[in-house]
């Protein structure tokens, strides 16, 4: 049974049916431990998809299929069992850490607070204890001495270090991370990919890995889904992905990133044009699935 399972998700805004949904029809799986890279550019239906599986989207969006966690439906749970399972058995890497953190409270509290909420047995020395275990587990140099900082005294891949931290604190079973590297430099983005692999080993994580940039899906996902305008155009194998991309789309992005082969004297390739993705979804060759 796969530990996530999405059917016939449609997430749409506001009340005008006539308007092309947020998300339209989207089925996705995720087995245990595996990392599933949900590509896409801005506006495709990414993160809103991500906030679905969390039920953080906004009161306006109405939500319609399934989405399974472990065989049960959250969109069917009450907002207490939610709760618990949030941050517990699901948690996620938010995209700008310095908006995630709250600015005026240490990070060994805001670490701290996540493992109370679901841990509340626990005594204030075993907390801390919790605390310093996550802070060394993403590699935060001086966990005890800095446990008392906060957020603006540390860089920008150490404050994506800490979101981290917080969301592997409970030990959850499937970790969601919205654009993790996005605002960090390339040096940095790499010791933040090395982290989630050294940290995905370690504690068997399944992972929902959420980015615009095929360079980045293509070091950490075993499969890789490609979304445009909240439509699944293609789902495969990293290896297949950029072996022999299937869908117009998917060569065009991945034609769009410049290697050290690329001729500087030449434009990089375009993107097709938009519009409503139609076309069947059906299974070129044995789990390599292709829309049109």
């Amino acid at each position: 049974m796969p530990l996530l399972s999405i059917r016939d998700l449609t997430i749409r805004f506001g009340p005008d049916d006539a308007k092309p949904p947020a998300v339209d029809r989207l089925n996705l799986s995720l087995e245990p431990g595996q990392v599933l890279g949900l590509v896409g550019e801005s506006g495709s239906g990414k993160s809103v998809t991500s906030l679905a599986v969390l039920r953080l989207l906004d009161p306006s969006a109405r939500v319609t299929g399934s989405i399974e966690f472990d065989g049960t439906d959250l969109l069917q749970l009450k907002p207490e069992a939610m709760r618990r399972l949030r941050g517990c058995d699901i948690a996620m890497i938010f995209q700008e850490p310095m908006t995630a953190l709250n600015p005026v409270m240490k990070i060994g509290e805001q670490i701290a607070e996540a493992i109370r909420v679901h841990q509340p047995r626990l005594s204030r020395k075993q907390v801390r204890a919790a605390v310093l275990e996550a802070m060394e587990a993403v590699a935060l140099p001086e966990p005890a001495r800095r446990y008392g900082d906060y957020p603006h005294q540390f860089s920008g891949g150490q404050r994506q270090r800490i979101l981290i931290a917080m969301a592997i604190a409970n030990r959850p079973r499937l970790l969601i991370a919205d654009e993790p590297t996005t605002a960090l430099d390339v040096t940095v983005q790499a010791q933040i990919l090395d982290l989630l692999a050294t940290l995905r080993k370690q504690f068997g994580l399944a992972m929902l890995f959420i980015s615009h940039d095929l360079a980045v899906v293509s070091q950490v996902a075993d499969r890789v889904a490609v979304m445009r305008h909240g439509v699944l155009l293609e789902e495969a194998s990293r290896e297949e992905i950029f072996r022999q991309p299937l869908h117009a789309y998917t060569r065009g992005l991945i034609g769009a990133i410049p290697t050290m082969e690329t001729d500087r004297e030449q434009p990089l390739a375009t993107l097709p044009p938009g519009g409503i993705e139609a076309g069947a979804w059906t299974e070129a060759q044995p789990g390599h699935w292709v829309r049109g």
